[in-house]
């Protein structure tokens, strides 16, 4: 692959890039004018310049730039990939390259409470699914039917990627969705039989500079990819050298990555003793207690006892949660529950007070039924669930649309935008509570949540709550987000909804707050008059006037038969605690009332953060052009060409949640902005760089370009619409072969 060629032009200058070959230099000296701009094109003043490239279509193989398609690309088709390192060389060559920035996480890892500090046990999922990075691998989404997805992320705090290469860089696509939801995330570096053993001896049975050397590079990709540091696993004796440079190494790496990576963590995996000796000890002893001391803590292995975990306590001291007691979910050999008897594990972990590390949870979609993964994936977790305490989100925004990060189909705002599976886990939204709410007593009234792929707002699916609303009681309310946010003065709130079916069920979003002495909460009607905490919000008939462009839809029927239902609230020193849905039977009725409802979106936001202006996508380049020949023409010509390219662009990260990437062929006198017809979605980035692949374009003829414009639509953090002028753009002229 290679740039489009040197000559750039924009509305007011031509930039050069590049030396000008002598086919180059003849292009630019005819008469063609390759940036002029079609005839009845409107461009407005405060619009950003659109860049305009050249390239003249080559089916000749180009080579790939960086480390070639073998770590960053697809082989096949160009698509990034995330990588992993096999060997020590592979690892120490590392340089940061621009095709790294694929696999560089957008989300940094969400304030939490409590935090991982804390003294409370944790719950460390260590995902190893089939050797690891497949589907998953693809940084811009696969279409594929009935993935593995994991979103019971407010049970775990740590998230290990495992896989049996010597250095496993986590996709990124894990790290976004687990840093939206708080959850840290470790990659593994692993080293296995004699090769294994041959590595450890050439970096550790060295002086400090051969294991200095190391540790910095594994500092270096956790900072540069944005996630949070390392389970290191030996699984090969040692020699004495070798193993008495181990502590060394660990306190060395665990020292530096603090300084370097916030909230970092390197954890040890019990298997090497200190003589050197491959022995698995399934507990914390003398024999190993030195790799405990130098890192921050111990994953054992699963072949355990209550005993074990008795002598344990002693062993750990102060540092009882930092000893993760290994749970096979596999069940295999000789160990404590697993599958879905994993409670009776972890019963007696937490009866002792000790983390616990859940090794293969994805037990449930290899072993069983793909069809019915879901419903055994929430029958696992619910069987945890009164072991696994969970952890609140600490800012704002809060936005979601209970997304998965796949579906049958693709929704974008009520609209269908694409038809076919898709499997894309960095754009898995924030997940709530998922279960079953009981009334107290003996009423019967029960809310549950469950995911739904059947229908969605935007993205791939929607929250289904189904419930009961007994003769006894006027309502039933369910938790969906425990939150732990200082509030501004005044918040926005939304939710799109809708009831399967007719019903008169009234529906609300309800919130709790604390410092409830000192919180004054206007507009809003206090419900527990004990305590004052939680409050349901006066819907808004008419969007505010300064909000107006965000909300112009409160109260509508919307696209897809949703109902946008809209709130301000103005606090004063309060702590947003909970978000709940309740469901209200209408005044004067008293028999049971079953429901159906589903749920597409919330935002929780600080109403003045809307009125700041969004920064604007800027600079948007093209290179790494690749072309294929799709249909045949007349002359042995092809009438169409599959275009594929990178795409690269200017914003600040950390006001987006995403990127939605556009393109629009023109052919004759059509226009993007001219209103006729909309662009079409290719994908979503979550960086600032997409890699466009395989785009069906017409092919130049003679004598007249072809043209194609990409367009970038920032998707800001509060999940609101940018309107398209505001989008970044630019246009590919191209043309046939002399």
């Amino acid at each position: 692959m290679e740039e489009a060629s040197s000559g750039v032009l924009t509305r007011g200058a031509v930039q050069r890039r590049g030396p000008k070959t002598p086919e180059k230099q003849a292009q630019d000296q005819s008469g063609r004018k390759p940036g002029r701009r079609r005839p009845g094109r409107r461009i407005k003043e405060d619009q950003e310049e659109e860049t305009i490239f050249r390239d003249v279509v080559s089916f000749t193989p180009r080579p790939f730039p960086g480390g070639g398609p073998a770590r960053y690309y697809d082989k096949d088709t160009t698509r990034p990939t995330s990588f992993y390192f096999s060997s020590l060389e592979d690892l120490l060559a590392w340089t940061p390259a621009m095709e790294d920035g694929f696999n560089v996480a957008l989300e940094p890892l969400e304030r939490r409470q409590p935090p991982l500090s804390s003294p409370r046990p944790r719950t460390l999922l260590c995902h190893d699914m089939m050797g690891g990075y497949l589907e998953d691998r693809f940084i811009q989404g696969s279409k594929v039917q009935n993935p593995y997805s994991f979103y019971h992320w407010q049970y775990i705090d740590i998230f290990v990627y495992f896989s049996h290469h010597t250095v496993t860089i986590p996709p990124v696509c894990w790290t976004n969705a687990a840093h939206r939801h708080g959850v840290c995330v470790l990659g593994t570096f692993i080293t296995e039989w004699k090769e294994g053993g041959k590595l450890c001896e050439s970096f550790l049975a060295g002086d400090e500079r051969s294991y200095q050397a190391v540790a910095d590079r594994l500092v270096q990709i956790a900072q540069f990819f944005r996630f949070d540091g390392w389970l290191i696993n030996i699984e090969n004796s040692l020699s004495p050298a070798a193993v008495g440079n181990t502590p060394p190494f660990l306190r060395y790496l665990t020292t530096q990555l603090h300084q370097l990576v916030p909230g970092g963590l390197v954890l040890w995996y019990d298997s090497v003793v200190q003589s050197g000796q491959l022995k698995w000890q399934d507990e914390l002893n003398e024999q190993n207690r030195v790799f405990f001391d130098s890192c921050d803590g111990f994953f054992t292995n699963y072949n355990w006892r209550e005993d074990h975990l008795q002598r344990m306590v002693a062993q750990a001291g102060k540092r009882l949660v930092d000893v993760y007691v290994g749970v096979d979910v596999f069940a295999r050999s000789n160990v404590v529950g697993g599958r879905f008897d994993t409670d009776k594990s972890l019963e007696l972990i937490r009866k002792h007070g000790f983390s616990a590390a859940l090794f293969a949870p994805g037990w449930v979609y290899e072993c069983l039924e793909k069809s019915e993964f879901l419903q055994n994936q929430d029958k696992f977790w619910r069987l945890l669930e009164r072991f696994l305490p969970t952890h609140s989100i600490c800012s704002l925004p809060f936005v979601t649309s209970f997304c998965l990060g796949l579906g049958p189909r693709r929704v974008c705002y009520g609209k269908e935008q694409a038809v076919g599976p898709w499997y894309h886990p960095s754009a898995q939204e924030t997940q709530p509570l998922f279960g079953e709410h009981k009334l107290a007593g003996d009423s019967g009234g029960w809310v549950k949540t469950h995911c739904c792929l059947a229908d969605a707002w935007h993205g791939g699916s929607s929250l289904l709550l189904r419930g009961l609303i007994p003769p006894e009681v006027d309502n039933v309310a369910v938790r969906l987000f425990s939150l732990q946010v200082p509030l501004p003065p005044k918040l926005f709130l939304s939710m799109v909804y809708k009831f399967e079916g007719s019903t008169d069920i009234q529906v609300a979003l309800e919130l709790t707050t604390g410092d409830a002495s000192s919180c004054h909460v206007g507009g809003i009607s206090v419900l527990n008059a004990d305590s004052g905490s939680r409050h349901s919000p006066r819907p808004l008939r008419v969007p505010p006037t300064k909000l107006a462009r965000w909300s112009g839809r409160c109260g509508q029927q919307l696209s897809g038969g949703w109902i946008q239902c809209c709130y301000e609230v103005s606090l004063h020193g309060c702590l947003l605690q909970d978000l709940l849905m309740s469901f209200s039977r209408p005044p004067g009725s008293r028999e049971e009332k079953g429901f159906v409802c589903r749920l597409g979106e919330i935002q929780v936001v600080d109403a003045n953060s809307l009125l700041a202006p969004l920064p604007r996508v800027q600079k948007v380049t093209i290179s790494q052009l690749r072309w294929l020949p799709l249909i045949s023409g007349s002359e042995d010509r092809p009438a169409q060409l599959l275009l594929s390219c990178t795409l690269q662009w200017s914003f600040h990260v950390l006001r987006a949640r995403c990127f939605r990437i556009h393109c629009w062929e023109q052919t004759g006198g059509s226009s993007a902005t001219d209103g006729t017809e909309k662009p079409t979605f290719l994908g979503l980035a979550f960086a600032n760089q997409y890699r466009v692949v395989d785009v069906v374009v017409g092919a130049a003829r003679f004598g007249q370009d072809g043209r194609v414009e990409f367009l970038v639509e920032p998707v800001p953090r509060e999940g609101f619409q940018v309107p398209q002028a505001e989008w970044g753009r630019a246009a590919l002229v191209y043309s046939a072969p002399q």
